[in-house]
């Protein structure tokens, strides 16, 4: 498996799983850490996985035309609403990446929405999410369960979600791309 312990979860990395990790709720998954802290613990949102919901099924954003998709973030509170975007002026938005935030002042976003201004490509949304008790991350990368990178957080919104492991893994290159090819049941390789 991969060596991953010297490169740090921080907020803005993504974590990678391990091609056989078990967990189905983490298998093949590509993970944002919005919030890493030692002290606090880690949340994050599974970025690959697509419920059958678009966001207009769970709250009216004043625009029937918006047709964004809804992301599962993982199994803690699947009945929260959470998004990632590149607007910078959305009020209360936490800065992850260049370009990438998380939040923000939902009733300023549903206004804009309504209005035309924020186009589909430019938000992402997510029910529930993925956390980590404090340390309980630190182990999981030690026990090589998933791969940090720190660099490709900046290509979230132009990888599709269904690919998005594959294509992460391959262009961080060596034996990542290796790991990228490994067939989802090596049974039937």
């Amino acid at each position: 498996m991969a060596e991953t312990s010297s490169i740090k979860p921080q907020s803005g990395s993504l974590l990678i799983s391990e091609p056989y990790q078990g967990d189905p709720n983490f298998e093949r998954s590509v993970v944002l850490l919005c919030n890493h802290s030692e002290e606090e613990g880690t949340f994050g949102l599974v970025l690959n996985r697509i419920s059958n919901l678009k966001l207009t099924d769970v709250v009216d954003v004043y625009s029937e035309s918006f047709e964004a998709e809804l992301g599962i973030g993982g199994p803690v509170q699947a009945n929260t609403l959470h998004y990632i975007h590149n607007m910078p002026d959305l009020p209360d938005a936490v800065q992850l990446s260049e370009n990438l935030y998380w939040g923000g002042d939902f009733e300023t976003l549903r206004t804009l929405i309504g209005s035309g201004r924020v186009p589909v490509t430019a938000i992402r949304f997510f029910l529930g999410y993925s956390g980590w008790t404090p340390g309980q991350l630190q182990e999981e990368i030690d026990r090589n369960v998933w791969i940090v990178n720190n660099i490709a957080a900046d290509k979230l919104f132009n990888l599709e979600a269904d690919s998005l492991w594959r294509n992460i893994l391959r262009d961080m290159g060596g034996k990542y791309k290796v790991l990228s090819n490994y067939p989802v049941d090596p049974r039937l390789n």
